[in-house]
């Protein structure tokens, strides 16, 4: 097991290249077990979730070819099995994307509940009401999900709440199913535009992904594709606010601005200097960080999965500051991780109250969860002394070689190997 080493006092200052985005990827690559050829992806992201979804598409049969460290070419044709089990699906959330490309396919699947962050409860029922508003029928046991259908046939889907998962698991669903899909309170996030658009250069009719009302006509046959993934929003928005808070001037380069407009609005509101290019953003601070109120919302709100990062900016910003998250219920477990590095944080179940302080000091933390172990790497270099990170798993399923990046903008970081626990012989 690894960890990660901060010294911190040293601001971010060069540029950094945004990889391709996790969430799309880990939406577009179960979708390619639609195709009926071969499909070629390119800008997939190094990082784990993308390596333990390719692990499962290979196990299921699929050809699975690694062009270079970001293209990957892929053979679905060969897929023997219906079946994902426990240990494969429990390594990643998204692997119920699994489900709607399987059933789609095949009119049948069987898979484990999916693992992942632990973030609070992660119902799936919204999921399943659209599959059987689809025509499956639905069967849980033994903690598997069995959908299976002779045929799906268009339908009209009103989602309860507003589902990024169930959102996507239903478009990939339907695009081949017999007739007209429309899902009403659809999500909007980036990457289910770009799912759409991956779905569409294989032949798929896709109308209104990126507004609330989604309309899907289903065609015969998706045909092989060549298709690039967009950069991570939440990779970008991860250093743009790394930038902020050690006083820095970094430009963010392979992003998409119109992603970043929260983001970044909130930034400029916390006293940061943000300029658009075309694709790339620059964010420098030389002024005190000032108080801000952030609501975590669906897109285009303020993404929930940039509140930790925007948790360790304000708590050394001046002021009072209120973080309410609208999204999960165990966002602000890293709360306490900070508190251990001397800020000041209140939580009233899903509100945090930051009252900021001069300067944090290191101390032994731990990544809670993908997002939280970004936010105690910025915390790690704003802080005064060293910072010790554990857990560093969590962070390496949606951070592409974070570490190099970050030494890349003068971040004094290093990784080291933890010895394996011994078995202690009597």
């Amino acid at each position: 097991m690894d960890k990660f080493v901060v010294n911190g006092g040293r601001p971010l200052v060069g540029s950094v290249s945004v990889s391709g985005a996790k969430n799309a990827a880990v939406a577009i690559l179960p979708a390619v077990i639609l195709c009926s050829g071969v499909c070629r992806i390119e800008n997939v992201p190094e990082i784990s979730d993308v390596t333990n979804c390719l692990r499962i598409l290979y196990e299921m049969g699929a050809r699975v070819r690694t062009v270079n460290a970001h293209t990957i070419e892929i053979d679905p044709r060969t897929i023997h099995t219906q079946t994902v089990p426990h240990e494969m699906a429990k390594r990643m959330r998204a692997s119920y994307y699994l489900i709607g490309a399987l059933l789609g396919r095949f009119h049948h699947a069987s898979v484990a509940m999916p693992g992942g962050c632990d973030l609070g409860p992660r119902p799936i029922d919204q999921h399943l009401k659209g599959f059987e508003a689809l025509g499956a029928e639905i069967a849980l046991q033994d903690g598997m999900i069995s959908v299976a259908a002779d045929r799906l046939v268009g339908n009209q889907i009103y989602l309860d709440v507003v589902s990024v998962g169930a959102t996507i698991n239903i478009m990939i669903a339907a695009v081949l199913a017999r007739g007209l899909t429309v899902i009403e309170n659809a999500a909007k996030e980036p990457h289910i535009v770009d799912l759409a658009n991956f779905l569409n250069s294989m032949g798929a009719d896709i109308r209104g992904a990126g507004t609330d009302v989604i309309k899907i006509r289903g065609v015969d046959e998706l045909r092989s594709t060549t298709y690039s993934i967009i950069p991570d929003q939440i990779e970008a928005g991860t250093f743009m606010v790394a930038a902020a808070a050690t006083g820095g001037d970094v430009l963010i380069e392979n992003v998409i601005p119109k992603h970043l407009e929260s983001i970044s609005n909130k930034l400029i509101e916390a006293g940061a200097e943000v300029t658009e290019y075309d694709e790339a953003v620059r964010v420098r601070r030389t002024g005190r960080l000032t108080k801000c109120m952030v609501k975590t919302m669906p897109h285009p709100g303020f993404p929930t999965d940039m509140q930790p990062q925007f948790g360790v900016l304000l708590s050394v910003a001046e002021g009072t500051s209120v973080i309410n998250e609208g999204i999960w219920d165990n966002r602000f477990r890293y709360t306490a991780q900070l508190a251990s590095m001397g800020a000041n944080i209140q939580v009233n179940g899903k509100v945090a109250v930051i009252q900021g302080v001069e300067k944090l000091k290191g101390a032994p933390v731990r990544a809670n969860d993908l997002r939280a172990g970004a936010a105690m790497l910025i915390a790690g270099m704003i802080a005064e002394g060293v910072t010790e990170i554990e857990e560093i798993q969590y962070i390496e399923r949606g951070y592409e070689n974070i570490e190099e990046k970050l030494r890349g903008l003068g971040a004094d970081i290093r990784r080291v190997t933890l010895p394996s626990p011994v078995s202690k012989v009597v």
